[in-house]
């Protein structure tokens, strides 16, 4: 979809109970719709949508948008009639993917399920998840020592438009007792047998290891999860020390191993080097499977004018744990290095850090994760995000005529190799669009400064002049460009070499 439209789709809020979709008398949704745009999924966007229908129509859906008294209502009939116009480029088969996976043997209906956080805490929200699609949730560790709580909690690095990319926690455990928890499990699978309980728990010594996974299985839980990687915990031998440690993640896995004959997952800390002997020593305690990642210890911002850092507590803070989109590229980075090491091929990954989108859950499951997680982008967005990882999963796999989601898992992990193995001896050339480009100049200002100096400016037709005997072909300017309108050329030049 072009630059500009995409610019169109994040100004939208999307509402709680929007006002556009109220005010369409011809059942188009045009909220449900522009969601989807912003969640990448454009097969549900233009799925069954009569554009003749918009075209003809007063739009009071754009009367009624709750931007119309403040910077002015979203363009939605524009961006439907491009909906419909992308949607046209889509040829999907009529088979109906199969997006059931399972943890070492659990079925779940589909990948999706809500990591251990606030999100799934209680019984009215996993219930909710459960409603809308979610096919689990791995509840808020459970422990046996009290939790006192700071407030604030949360902060966030923002967008330009407001949602945010980052996103800090200082939050610990769960602040209700194993005996309300175990209730809750209880009636969780009564209500919805077909569902997947995942115990998250933490205990301080091998006797509560083993008494939390042994009460969890006994309430109903179908997985059990030891959380070796909070980065909020304030003692020593809890938390992120564990999963820093192959010693006591092996010793504490063994332990709760000795409680439960169920899948055991080691839920590992991103606040490391290498994860791999960790997960191997996982491995060795008794595990079945790995939780990967929990958040990055981290200091998201200082207040400039009060000196605070955030979230400020009566002005002092401390580091936690970052989640959010900034964090999938360091995700992917340790799924890979586990998903390609020998020791752990017969190990289930059930794979977080954030997933946002369908794509980005994709791209979990191709470096080899059978299930997924996700916290920070319901936070922003509510659990009704499951309907457009669904639908953007099973409309990328109808486009290619993938049936069985299992064809997906794994399928780019051997794409990722060595340095030293990357083929070095060909430039691939940018290739600018210029029906396409606006005049910016963007991509000289980067390629002069940040780059080769191998593009020069028009001044008089505002548009870039490629210099072939500077390119590189680092692709600087493709990255930079707004308007898309720079590609990567189809030949491919031999390196002269001296």
């Amino acid at each position: 979809m072009r630059w500009q439209y995409e610019n169109e789709i994040s100004r939208c809020l999307l509402c709680h109970d929007p006002l556009c979709s109220k005010a369409c008398s011809e059942g188009v949704d045009p909220a449900k719709r522009i969601r989807s745009l912003s969640f990448d999924d454009i097969y549900s966007a233009a799925e069954n949508l009569d554009i003749d229908r918009c075209k003809n129509c007063s739009a009071p859906c754009q009367e009624n948008c709750i931007l119309n008294k403040q910077s002015g209502p979203i363009r939605i009939r524009e961006l439907l009639e491009a909906a419909y116009e992308e949607g046209l480029k889509n040829e999907l088969s009529d088979i109906e993917p199969d997006l059931s996976v399972d943890i070492c043997g659990v079925k779940l209906e589909n990948p999706f399920l809500l990591s251990s956080s606030v999100v799934a805490s209680n019984y009215e929200m996993c219930a909710k998840a459960f409603e809308q699609g979610f096919a689990g949730a791995c509840f808020k560790t459970i422990c046996l020592f009290e939790q006192h709580e700071t407030s604030p909690r949360f902060s966030a690095l923002k967008s330009q438009n407001g949602s945010f990319y980052g996103f800090k926690n200082i939050e610990q455990l769960s602040d209700h007792s194993l005996e309300e928890n175990l209730v809750v499990f209880g009636q969780l699978k009564e209500k919805y047998p077909d569902k997947i309980i995942i115990a998250s728990i933490m205990g301080r010594n091998e006797k509560e290891w083993e008494y939390l996974a042994r009460e969890c299985d006994k309430a109903g839980a179908d997985v059990i999860e030891c959380n070796f990687s909070c980065p909020n915990m304030e003692e020593s031998a809890l938390g992120v020390t564990i999963g820093q440690s192959e010693e006591l993640t092996k010793r504490f896995t063994a332990a709760a191993r000795k409680g439960t004959k169920k899948p055991l997952l080691a839920k590992m800390t991103p606040n490391i080097t290498d994860m791999v002997p960790v997960a191997i020593a996982a491995k060795e305690g008794g595990a079945d499977g790995i939780a990967a990642i929990n958040t990055i210890k981290s200091i998201t911002s200082v207040n400039i004018d009060t000196l605070a850092p955030l979230p400020s507590v009566k002005g002092k803070s401390s580091p936690g744990g970052y989640s959010g989109s900034a964090v999938k590229p360091i995700a992917l980075r340790f799924i890979s290095d586990m998903s390609n090491c020998e020791d752990l091929q017969d190990m289930h990954i059930s794979g977080m850090g954030g997933i946002t989108t369908w794509r980005d859950a994709l791209e979990f499951l191709l470096l080899g994760c059978g299930s997924l997680q996700i916290t920070t982008a319901v936070m922003q967005y509510g659990y009704r995000i499951i309907d457009d990882l669904i639908a953007g999963l099973k409309g990328y796999m109808r486009e290619r005529n993938i049936k069985d989601l299992y064809q997906l898992i794994g399928a780019a992990k051997e794409n990722i190799v060595e340095l030293d193995e990357l083929e070095r001896d060909t430039i691939l050339y940018p290739k600018f669009r210029n029906e396409q480009c606006i005049g910016c100049g963007r991509c000289y200002i980067s390629c002069y400064d940040g780059g080769h100096q191998a593009i020069r400016f028009d001044e008089t037709n505002r548009r870039p002049i490629l210099d072939a005997k500077k390119c590189v072909g680092c692709h600087l300017c493709l990255l930079v460009c707004p308007a898309k309108a720079i590609t990567t050329a189809i030949r491919r030049v031999k390196k002269m070499t001296s």
